[in-house]
């Protein structure tokens, strides 16, 4: 790899990773954030804003390293699914693990309560947080497909005009 090949992935990476990790944060905030309070079975000295710090930095180092690396040619819509499935399913399994070591360990809830637990909690914040996260992420892509088609509605409209006007020239002589 080249130097400025390096140079560009590293900046995508992290765009990338800053932009997960802040989303990663407000989403454990939104969804879990009303364990904040629990105490953690894994580490009785732990509080929640270190759990959200550390589980935000191991999703945006993971999630931006994989984005980075998706094939840019790759069709921007099979893209953009797999970037939103994967966002949501590593969102969902870390709202999972807080849920688990904050509150269920603590009581007694069966695998399936668990689920609905987190679903009821996490899926409003989880889903809005991943279409505002793509559009951030793949805004940039959007932007400069739409530059390199060269399309021009006035442009447009003005060859739209002449051809009628030519066609009518050419029906009237």
């Amino acid at each position: 790899m080249s130097k400025l090949k390096t140079t560009h992935f590293l900046k995508r990476m992290s765009f990338f990773g800053v932009i997960i990790f802040v989303a990663s944060v407000a989403q454990f905030y939104w969804s879990m954030g009303h364990l904040s309070e629990s105490i953690s079975s894994a580490c009785l000295e732990c509080w929640f804003g270190e759990d959200v710090f550390y589980l935000s930095l191991i999703n945006a180092l993971f999630l931006a390293f994989v984005f980075a690396v998706l094939p840019l040619k790759m069709n921007s819509i099979l893209k953009i699914l797999l970037q939103f499935l994967l966002l949501i399913s590593t969102w969902f399994f870390w709202n999972y693990s807080i849920f688990v070591e904050r509150e269920s360990s603590w009581s007694t809830f069966l695998f399936d309560e668990e689920i609905q637990y987190v679903l009821h909690y996490s899926v409003l914040p989880i889903l809005v947080l991943a279409f505002a996260t793509l559009f951030f992420i793949n805004y940039k892509n959007f932007n400069q497909k739409s530059m390199t088609k060269n399309y021009s509605p006035v442009k447009y409209a003005d060859n739209r005009i002449s051809l009628r006007f030519s066609s009518l020239k050419r029906s009237i002589f």
